[in-house]
């Protein structure tokens, strides 16, 4: 059975990614079920074939242990993983579906906290082959400071969870709303150059102060030269599908046999024939059509040396 865990900071369009994948792959003929795992998801948009609240509540959890939404959400996944057999049993159920997992939105569950990792290592065990689908607002790639902090909080869930891992900037269709970027869309997918990111700090005293440690931070990111992302409009269906075949590639579902597949296609995706330029070509062409003014830096300048 394949699936994606789709994980994320708060607000990032977890649930609503969920929806739309959902829907879209669906359309394409694969039979999915949706799993929430987010046990302070009480609206769901999607039909849900299986809810932790049927395990687990938050609310019963802050109320009897005396915990805030915080605690409960760790005793909520602490609980799942002491009761893993009944996410077996209740998995067993559903076939062999294409599976979306919900999770919370608290990140300490992904970079240090133990019991997400060891709920999915089960699942692995079971042969589920998974991908951590990772969704991160793209509104952080306006500001120096939170983009490097969300490169760290990537690093930091790729290693804890090790599982293939494909990094999403979500809400692409909004990013006129967060003003012009100081670098073309590109820097921020391919993550190239972090040295002009410090550039930035220079002239903000806030952050100049700690100019040391954002060095050694960047300096963390770039050695283990893990981190990109793609980007995606749940809105549009050319996104939601390089979306899709990133995703298939990651947990090997691309190459099965569930369904018919095309031979070029595969092939394609099996060498990277798709020239990066792609990923990000449709949100590029709209940034840039809302800006009369050059870039900030050339391409030639953001090069790394």
């Amino acid at each position: 059975m394949f699936g994606q865990v789709v994980i994320g900071p708060p607000g990032s369009g977890k649930t609503t990614y969920c929806l739309g994948m959902s829907e879209f792959l669906t359309s394409l003929g694969r039979e999915v079920a949706v799993i929430n795992l987010d046990p302070a998801n009480e609206h769901l948009p999607y039909k849900c074939a299986l809810d932790i609240a049927d395990l687990v509540k938050l609310e019963d959890v802050m109320e009897m242990v005396k915990l805030g939404p915080n605690g409960g959400l760790v005793y909520c996944m602490e609980y799942l993983e002491k009761n893993i057999d009944w996410l077996k049993t209740e998995l067993e159920k559903l076939g062999n579906k294409y599976l979306l997992f919900d999770l919370p939105g608290q990140v300490e569950l992904y970079t240090h906290h133990n019991s997400v990792r060891n709920v999915v290592r089960q699942l692995q065990k079971w042969d589920f082959r998974l991908v951590a689908v990772h969704l991160v607002d793209s509104h952080y790639c306006s500001d120096a400071s939170k983009f490097i902090s969300v490169l760290l909080t990537s690093l930091s869930t790729m290693l804890q969870l090790e599982l293939p891992h494909v990094n999403v900037l979500s809400k692409c269709d909004l990013i006129e709303t967060f003003g012009k970027l100081s670098f073309n869309l590109d820097f921020y997918t391919e993550v190239l150059d972090l040295s002009y990111l410090l550039d930035q700090f220079k002239e903000d005293e806030q952050f100049h102060k700690y100019k040391k440690l954002n060095a050694a931070l960047v300096d963390i990111i770039e050695e283990y030269s893990l981190v990109s992302f793609i980007t995606l409009n749940v809105q549009e269906k050319e996104s939601m599908l390089r979306v899709m075949k990133v995703v298939d590639k990651a947990n090997g579902y691309l190459f099965g046999d569930l369904e018919e597949r095309n031979l070029q296609s595969l092939m394609s995706c099996a060498i990277g024939a798709e020239f990066e330029y792609e990923k990000i070509k449709d949100v590029r062409e709209k940034y840039m059509d809302m800006s009369n003014e050059p870039p900030d830096v050339s391409d030639e300048e953001m090069a790394p040396s």
